[in-house]
């Protein structure tokens, strides 16, 4: 069988299996997604053995932060499995009445919302959106297929076979859930135009492939795109504050999408607060880049080149800019932000107002770090990723998000007239 085949192949099956999908009671969605958590901390050390052959062949080609995101844990593993529990306690949204009334020639109209149909998604290092993606995309009524990095495809090949294996005990297709088994970058070519069985078309990763999606697809696309999140400390600031947010946001989990990467510093505190920030980067061991003010104030600071206010570092590497105003902030997230997260340190509540008003991006936040921009954190439950396109969903995608709606329409024999 030709690439070509195979991949038109595990389309075909996903459309097969998504008229199941979407006619699974929610007590049987839920009965899978508590299964699979089991299933996935019963095999945790075949997991990680799996995830180890990733990390052995990834070793000398990726950076510290791609290694992390690529290394399945077993607390990782756990998390995987609490996320699928996490998500059997959602509310199914499947069949929920969104609009109800009925209309002057006694026609009861509905609006209810239904699945999508077959979801489609490729994306980049962390195996575990392989799980969440797969529970996400079983509980709102989907068949997914999912196109993983081919850095991890011995993780990502082991974790849809255990989450397929509970479906063929449960007497449900396991085809809702297939994970492409090759790495050859044809089969992404050729899934994505696969316009009569896939619906929804979902990217998670860097530039490249964003770029590649929107001039390679036949299929609609959500793109989640790369985070160039920035973190804005206004003059009316509380110090501290400030630098205990600025510090979570870069170094708690610098691999990951809604870590911050730009710093913007109100002029009129940059000579208390830039002596502060860059000692508490310095201790966590992040590298500093800035501009003519941030080197001359800063401890260590590197100077920053007209490229690393485009740069999602996705390690411990931070940007800071030195700005007169808040629209100057402003206007610095409009050139170069990417509609991920954005927040503003301050205790003045009408600036604030203006920046979560002004500030556009999937999440704007006052007072907190961009790290809370997540599903889980926003409580959605697990998601499958943060959509930086504004048509059909913007932000976080829970289970609401993977759903459309139609009309069902009851009558007792009208005619239109």
């Amino acid at each position: 069988m030709s690439l070509q085949e195979q991949i038109e192949q595990l389309a075909k099956q996903a459309r097969e299996a998504a008229s199941v999908a979407a006619q699974l009671s929610t007590e049987q969605k839920n009965q899978l997604l508590l299964a699979m958590a089991t299933a996935l901390e019963a095999q945790s050390e075949h997991i990680q053995a799996e995830n180890q052959k990733d990390i052995s062949a990834s070793a000398d080609k990726l950076t510290k932060a791609a290694i992390d995101r690529l290394t399945l844990t077993p607390q990782r593993i756990m998390d995987m499995s609490a996320g699928l529990k996490e998500v059997a306690a959602l509310e199914d949204p499947v069949g929920t009445i969104i609009k109800n009334s009925t209309r002057p020639n006694g026609l009861k109209v509905k609006k209810v919302r239904i699945p999508l149909g077959v979801i489609g998604m490729i994306y980049e290092s962390r195996p575990n959106v392989t799980v969440d993606a797969a529970g996400l995309c079983l509980k709102s009524g989907n068949a997914i297929i999912l196109r993983g990095g081919s850095e991890a495809i011995h993780s990502n090949t082991c974790l849809g076979n255990i989450l397929r294996a509970v479906c063929t005990a449960h007497d449900v297709n396991p085809d809702i859930i297939q994970v492409v088994p090759t790495t050859d970058r044809e089969a992404m070519s050729i899934l994505v135009t696969q316009t009569q069985y896939i619906d929804l078309m979902i990217p998670r990763g860097g530039e490249s492939l964003m770029k590649w999606m929107a001039e390679n697809s036949k299929i609609p696309v959500i793109k989640h795109d790369k985070g160039l999140c920035h973190v804005f400390v206004d003059e009316d600031a509380d110090l501290e504050m400030a630098a205990n947010i600025a510090v979570n946001a870069k170094a708690q989990r610098p691999g990951v999408c809604n870590a911050l990467e730009t710093l913007l510093v109100h002029e009129k505190i940059a000579e208390q607060f830039i002596p502060l920030i860059t000692g508490r980067y310095q201790q966590a061991g992040v590298t500093v880049r800035g501009d003519a003010l941030t080197q001359k104030l800063g401890s260590q600071v590197e100077a920053a080149s007209d490229t690393d206010w485009d740069e999602e570092y996705l390690d411990l590497i931070i940007a800071i800019r030195v700005v007169p105003h808040i629209n100057a902030a402003l206007e610095h997230i409009r050139q170069h932000g990417s509609l991920h997260t954005e927040t503003i340190v301050t205790n003045n509540e009408k600036t604030a107002q203006y920046f979560l008003q002004a500030a556009d991006a999937s999440a704007v936040m006052w007072n907190a770090s961009t790290r809370f921009n997540d599903g889980g954190q926003l409580g959605l439950g697990a998601e499958i990723g943060i959509s930086t396109t504004k048509t059909h969903a913007f932000g976080p995608m829970g289970l609401e998000e993977l759903t459309t709606s139609k009309y069902i329409v009851e009558g007792t024999g009208q005619i239109r007239e």
